[in-house]
Formats: C-alpha cells, sequence, structure tokens
C-alpha cells in the first residue's frame, strides 16, 4: 500500500507502485471515474438493476481486486457487458432480480474456481481449454444475440427517439477525441435525454410502443417520455437499496457462457497491462480472475450488477503511461461516494426506453464486433475446417436464439447453446483432424 514518488519524465511509464504528486493523483483518479462510469452505469440499467449500487459496489470490488492481486495489475472493476444477454433471457424466463443476481454470484464462484486452477496450473491452461477461436465466438454470439433486445424492446417504444439518439452516438464517438471519445455512449445517453424532454416540451406526438400498447395509435399529447419527479424527491446523500440474492438451477446455466467471455477479457487486459508496463504478469493472471470472481460474487450478493477489468481505463493508462494503482483506489473512492447519491440515481432512471434503444443498438454491436477483434489479434486461420465449422454452427445457433431441449422442464437456448457446440465441436474437431493425419 506504499508508492514511490515517481522520477519519471514526461512520456515517460509511470509503474504501479509509484506515484506523482497527490494533486495530479487525484485528477487521475476522477479521470479514471469519467472512463468507466458510461457503461458502469448503463449496463445495470439494461439489465433492470439498481444503478447507484452497482456503480458503489465497484469501488468496492475494484478496492478488492487490487488487494488480490498484489496491486500489480492496475485496473477498474466495472460493470460487465457480458451477461446482459443471459439476463435477457432470465427476464424473458419470468426470472426476478433476485434469481438474476443468484444466477451471476455462481458465475462469480466459478470465475475465481477457474482462477484457482489457473494460478496453480500456469496461465496455458486457459489458451489450451479456450482457445481464442472459442473465446472470439462466444463474445460475439453473446452480443448479437442481444440484437432483438435492442429493436424489439428497446427501439419500439419510440423508433424516432431511438434514431435521434443512435445518431447523435454516432457523430460524437466520430467528432469527438481524447476522454471524450471514450464516454461517448454514456454521453448519448445524456443527449438522447435532453432529446427526449425537448420533443415533450415541442409536443411532438409519439406511439403507443411507448406504453405498450397498440402500436398504431398515437399517444395522448398528455403523455410525456421523460419524467422527472423521481428527482426532486429524491436525497442528495443516501445508501442505495440492497437485496439478496436467490438461486435457480435453469437460470443459472444461461449465465455460465459469460463465465468465457470473462476469462478472455481478463486475459487480454492482463497482457496488455504487461506488455504496456513492460513488466511479467503472467504470475498473477489466475489471481486477477479470482479478484474479478469474488467481486462479481461480492456485488451481486447485494443486488448489484457483475465486473469485470475495463478496457476504457487501459485505455486511459495507455494515453496517460500513468500505471499507478494509486490512482484506481482513488477512482473506487469517488465511485463509491457517486452511489451514494440516490438524486443522480434518479436522473438515470428517468431515461426512456427509446433512448436505451439508441444506445444498445451501438453498445451490443460493439461487444460482437469485439468477438472478431479477438480472432484477427490471435491470426485465427478460418481456412482450417477445425476453426471454421464447430464456430460457424455455434454462431447461428446462438444468434439465431436455438433452443436444445434435454428434458421437459430443462433446455439451454442461444447464448448457452452456441457456447456449447463451440467449446465441445472446437475439441472435437481438433481431436479427430489429429487422428485423421496419422
Amino acid at each position: 500500500m506504499a508508492w514511490t514518488l515517481s522520477t519519471a519524465g514526461p512520456g515517460e511509464v509511470v509503474k504501479p507502485n509509484e506515484r506523482l504528486s497527490y494533486g495530479r493523483m487525484v485528477g487521475l483518479g476522477a479521470q479514471h471515474v469519467m472512463a468507466m462510469f458510461g457503461a458502469t452505469f448503463v449496463f445495470p440499467l439494461i439489465m433492470g438493476l439498481n444503478a447507484n449500487l452497482s456503480v458503489m459496489m465497484s469501488g468496492i470490488a475494484t478496492v478488492i481486486f487490487l488487494l488480490i492481486v498484489g496491486n500489480r495489475v492496475p485496473s477498474y472493476l466495472g460493470t460487465s457487458a457480458s451477461f446482459v444477454g443471459a439476463v435477457a433471457a432470465i427476464r424473458a424466463g419470468g426470472g426476478t432480480s433476485a434469481q438474476v443476481t443468484g444466477s451471476i454470484l455462481i458465475a462469480g464462484l466459478l470465475l475465481a474456481i477457474v482462477g484457482l486452477v489457473v494460478h496453480f496450473a500456469g496461465g496455458a491452461v486457459v489458451t489450451k481449454v479456450l482457445p481464442p477461436a472459442v473465446t472470439g465466438a462466444v463474445v460475439m454470439l453473446i452480443g448479437f444475440n442481444l440484437a432483438p433486445v435492442a429493436t424489439g424492446v428497446y427501439w419500439h417504444q419510440d423508433e424516432w427517439l431511438g434514431f435521434l439518439t443512435l445518431v447523435a452516438t454516432l457523430v460524437m464517438s466520430v467528432v469527438f477525441r481524447g476522454f471524450l471519445s471514450r464516454i461517448t455512449v454514456f454521453l448519448g445517453l445524456i443527449v438522447g435525454l435532453v432529446i427526449a424532454w425537448l420533443m415533450d416540451v415541442l409536443s411532438i406526438t409519439g406511439y403507443d410502443r411507448f406504453a405498450g400498447g397498440d402500436p398504431n395509435t398515437p399517444l395522448a399529447a398528455a403523455v410525456k417520455r421523460v419524467d422527472f419527479s423521481g428527482v426532486g424527491k429524491a436525497d442528495w446523500f443516501g445508501l442505495p437499496t440492497m437485496s439478496g440474492p436467490t438461486f435457480t438451477g435453469s437460470f443459472i446455466l444461461l449465465v455460465i457462457p459469460a463465465v468465457i467471455a470473462l476469462i478472455a477479457e481478463n486475459t487480454g487486459h492482463v497482457k496488455a497491462v504487461a506488455e504496456m508496463t513492460g513488466e511479467n504478469l503472467d504470475d498473477v493472471l489466475g489471481r486477477a480472475l479470482i479478484g474479478d470472481g469474488v467481486g462479481t460474487m461480492l456485488t451481486s450478493a447485494v443486488g448489484g450488477s457483475p465486473t469485470t477489468t475495463y478496457a476504457e481505463n487501459i485505455g486511459v493508462m495507455a494515453a496517460t503511461k500513468v500505471y499507478s494503482t494509486l490512482a484506481y483506489y482513488i477512482a473506487a473512492v469517488f465511485a463509491i461516494l457517486f452511489g451514494l447519491c440516490p438524486k443522480f440515481g434518479a436522473i438515470i432512471n428517468a431515461v426512456p426506453g427509446g433512448v436505451l434503444g439508441g444506445v444498445t443498438t451501438i453498445l451490443y454491436g460493439m461487444i460482437g464486433i469485439l468477438g472478431a477483434k479477438i480472432w484477427i489479434e490471435n491470426k485465427v486461420d478460418f481456412g482450417n475446417p477445425v476453426n471454421l465449422v464447430p464456430i460457424a454452427a455455434a454462431i447461428i445457433l446462438g444468434v439465431g436464439n436455438v433452443s436444445l431441449k434435454f428434458t421437459n422442464d430443462f433446455s439451454i437456448t442461444g447464448i448457452a447453446a452456441g457456447t456449447l457446440v463451440a467449446v465441445i465441436g472446437w475439441h472435437l474437431c481438433n481431436m479427430l483432424s489429429k487422428k485423421v493425419k496419422r
């Protein structure tokens, strides 16, 4: 917990166990908060969980993560997008928030167990069991499986509001540079909220998709897209509402594929930090997985959202070359304080569904594209049938939301089915191809 004052000059690396002046470190900590804040707040909102609680718990989870890795891996634990698809499936099956968080807690436990295995067996075991072809496919189908949620649930609540939000977010992502470019999704949420408010002021008529009724019936002029009444009633300071988890076997199975995505994310992030800092971090990969697993278990135990190491914050480090873990402890404190402000949460909760439609269209697509990014960075050869055939089948099963029924009471669908085919299919094809060559 002691940081040495860095003597690095401009543009030189400040290592994890070093720091700049405390004033500059506070500024860097605040920057890390803003980098993670958009997604950490938006994804709980999409999953129907308490966003204020999730932000507060992300700060606590980050502190625990840093302690578990011995302050060697500078990273922030924000809300994971990998669980959104599974949560949508749980909600569609009538699952409650308690069942959602209970399922996620078990996923966190599995990730921690994987971390223990990796810690003692070595990081190479991750690539052997989950090669890049498989992890890329799982991440891709997690994103693209969500397309019906964005277009069929949120978008149709107010199509033009969703479209304008989408356009505004696209423009900002291209026009903005530096720090602002990293939070364009969050800014898109804010701009969409402003657009919705202006549409109310100008009495622009929407359709009853917004109210969940007849899609061809215009809304009454008195129906508002944005209701800020809850903001005035909310306190400036208060502890977020917490709730305990409930465990349901069929729902737990739906979240297991997300564990694979978390393993891929954490592995990639640890390697990225190692490359940027010039330090060998292979021996702490297992502890990083344990830290994320424990963080996810802790947050979901009180009703918060799952966690993962954040690429947004790694991008901030790459830009500043400051890898001091002190910045993340400061960021964690800021996040805890933000989470203790119910008034801010009330503003975000006033966001109408049409705005979420515009934002999630981009977010879910970005998750899917990250799968392709894993393939490209690892130079996966799709000229090889071992990679091509099982992965192609897995993606169609996942995106098409195909169901595999085992009994009258048990079946796996969508992401879970695609993941099963990707993992088992790849290893089966790999084994058969080696026998054929002999």
